[in-house]
């Protein structure tokens, strides 16, 4: 402890030269003693650990920030310093204990005393959760460098080591942990300020980051974005992506100790022990300033008196078949109708009129199609027209067969002879099928290219972690993205394989895959405009992600969820691997709903903004990209409906359309401004 203190003398002789231009923004709180941590519970609520005079027992306490003012929550703690909430619970270091306190009562609770460590604890630092409830604690040791750690602390209190000396010798005198994955912790070191990410089934590390003095706190941000203080210089620091320099964000503290991002308000806690205070900072990397003010738009419910043909919500049982409308597309012919695909496998057609009364049955193949609510991630999911379409009459669809077990299908049909508004159920030309060993990750668009050919996508054949790692396999199409020509036949097959396509002459690899290592893409558009491929996949763990496809691109999964390690196997940055254009944690949403960049014309300032959403939360974002910068500069909410996003989908003039499932048949929102009635 005493060098502890006489980091604080030193620290304060650092600060001196840069307070003087600082611009710390007015704190939220002052008149602490020694705040030493800040967290957030998962309703807003905002809690500091103050340690009170150190080594003295009985002092300390966690206090709660109500109106401006820090009142007792639990008293009389000894040193308490980290903190972490998770779902009801408030998680503390307390000197050489980690006590569990319910947020609703303030009640306490030894989660593990010091009897319950294999090895005595010294100095007990920072915790850090993750999605199952584990708790990782890091150890500071004597804060010379000797006898640092990482504990894991299981829900009932049992205690295992993750990293010494002896396993990760890098590791000097632990200090700040981040979950980078379920499998992988990032630790920001107090002595060396190198940020290290250790693999907590054996202590193995790689150094991830350097230069932060004394490092102290360590935190993502819900977009993958990670902030670092240092202690004795007083300063706060963004990595915007993995890879990217550290960037200063904020100086003029006295001694910045265990940051915390408050995702309710979008912005950063910064407890000053020193100076007893705790500061909020925009949550915001100068150089990567990301716009998420809200957008003047909301959704609407579109062709609110479509009657829909041949679909009841009552079967006569009593109970209700809503319709699951998966996708919303045109011909492209000039006619400006709409096309509507259900997952049960009918195909309706409409004028694209807002008074449109009735659809008709384009296409019905429900006697070929399997759905069922329990494996809702199959069914019919793919429907796109030939480019060239009033002169084919073909389209492309990819479902699920209800005979076969666990296959999909992709096919091409067309349309009746004598009715421009019904196909010819007869006409399918069956052009690939896959198998799967599980329901889920089925993929399932289809789309055409700027260049004529049918692009695809498979998901990685279901279950989780993909446990026959078919993401990184190109001799199986699972996990891929693929492309072939349609207007030409080769090989013994209905299809020909695009010359240029970037496998064609790779030994052992399928010559139609065209980028790999995805999940479970759901969905993807071309950009009428630009040409760019935009997939949404869904993650698994922690994080969904935004991918703009290239081709011969490798997306990382399963090593890679997001901008983050995935599974044991799991590895940091690589140049072989593609990262994702933008990502949001789970405590965002946990399905995220590809949609379409916004080509319309009926709303001109949403030009070019990416549109998508979450199944689970049922949120919506316009995103920007800039492509001169390589990165996101917008994500703005767009008021949603309350309802489970399904797909989203584009008509004739490029304006876009959201689905949900709908006992009532009214399962087709449009965008409309705010102002609009």
């Amino acid at each position: 402890m005493h060098l502890f203190i006489r980091l604080f003398a030193i620290g304060s002789l650092l600060v001196s030269a840069t307070r003087a231009d600082a611009a710390v923004p007015q704190p939220l709180v002052s008149g602490l003693k020694n705040p030493e941590s800040v967290a957030v519970s998962p309703d807003g609520r905002i809690f500091i650990s103050v340690i009170g005079e150190f080594d003295k027992d009985g002092d300390g306490a966690i206090l709660e920030l109500k109106g401006g003012k820090a009142v007792p929550f639990v008293p009389n703690l000894n040193d308490p310093k980290g903190l972490v909430a998770f779902q009801q619970w408030l998680f503390v270091t307390d000197k050489d204990r980690v006590l569990r306190i319910e947020l609703r009562n303030g009640k306490v609770a030894v989660l593990a005393d010091a009897k319950a460590f294999p090895i005595p604890p010294t100095f007990l630092n920072d915790p850090c959760v993750d999605e199952n409830g584990i708790l990782y604690v890091s150890d500071s040791g004597d804060l010379q460098g000797s006898g640092g750690a990482i504990f894991r602390i299981d829900p009932k209190g049992k205690v295992t080591l993750v990293a010494d000396a002896k396993k990760t010798p890098a590791l000097k005198a632990p200090n700040g942990l981040a979950m980078d994955s379920m499998f992988h912790v990032l630790v920001l070191d107090l002595i060396t300020g190198e940020l290290h990410r250790v693999r907590v089934t054996d202590g193995a590390s790689e150094k991830v980051a350097e230069g932060f003095g004394a490092g102290d706190g360590v935190v993502f941000d819900y977009h993958g974005r990670l902030f670092l203080t240092d202690h004795l210089a007083g300063k706060v620091y963004g990595i915007p992506r993995p890879g990217e320099k550290p960037v200063l964000v904020a100086t003029g503290f006295q001694s910045a100790a265990d940051l915390c991002y408050d995702g309710v308000r979008r912005r950063l806690l910064v407890p000053d022990m020193k100076a007893g205070t705790v500061t909020a900072l925009p949550a915001q990397i100068p150089g990567w300033k990301v716009n998420e003010m809200p957008l003047p738009f909301q959704m609407e419910i579109a062709f609110p008196n479509l009657k829909w043909a041949n679909w009841e919500p009552d079967v006569g049982t009593g109970n209700v078949v809503p319709l699951r409308p998966l996708v919303l597309t045109h011909a492209g012919d000039g006619s400006n109708r709409v096309f509507v695909a259900t997952e049960h496998g009918v195909i309706h057609v409409f004028p694209n009129d807002q008074k449109a009364t009735a659809s008709k049955v384009f296409l019905d193949i429900q006697s070929k199609v399997r759905y069922k609510d329990e494996s809702n991630e199959e069914g019919f999911l793919g429907l796109t027209f030939h480019p060239r379409y009033k002169e084919t009459g073909e389209f492309f669809v990819f479902y699920t067969d209800k005979k076969a077990t666990l296959e999909n299908v992709v096919s091409r049909f067309r349309v009746s002879k004598d009715d421009p508004d019904r196909a010819d159920p007869n006409s399918e030309e069956e052009l690939l099928r896959i198998k799967h060993k599980y329901w889920n990750h089925d993929g399932g668009t289809v789309c055409f290219g700027l260049d004529g050919y049918l692009y695809l996508v498979f998901g990685d054949g279901g279950s989780a972690n993909d446990p026959d790692d078919n993401g990184q396999n190109l001799k199986t199409l699972l996990g891929k993205v693929l492309r072939i020509d349609i207007d030409h036949k080769s090989g013994g097959k209905p299809y020909a394989i695009p010359k240029d396509n970037p496998f064609v002459n790779i030994k052992d690899a399928r010559p139609e895959i065209y980028a790999y290592g995805v999940r479970n893409p759901w969905r993807m558009a071309f950009d009428r405009k630009t040409g760019s491929l935009w997939t949404s996949d869904v993650g698994q763990n922690l994080w969904e992600e935004i991918d703009l496809i290239v081709k011969g691109g490798n997306y990382g999964w399963r090593r890679r969820e997001g901008l983050h390690p995935f599974w044991i196997d799991g590895i940091g940055t690589r140049p072989e691997f593609i990262e994702p254009i933008w990502e949001y944690h789970h405590d965002v949403g946990k399905s995220m709903t590809g949609g379409a960049v916004y080509r319309g014309k009926q709303f001109p300032e949403l030009d070019a903004y990416y549109i998508y959403g979450d199944y689970v939360t049922n949120k919506v974002w316009a995103l920007k990209y800039d492509e001169s910068k390589k990165r996101v500069t917008e994500n703005r909410p767009i008021k949603d409906r309350g309802v489970p996003i399904l797909s989203f989908g584009e008509d004739e003039q490029g304006e876009l359309y959201l689905m949900t499932f709908t006992p009532t048949g009214k399962g087709v929102y449009r965008i409309v401004r705010t102002q609009e009635k």
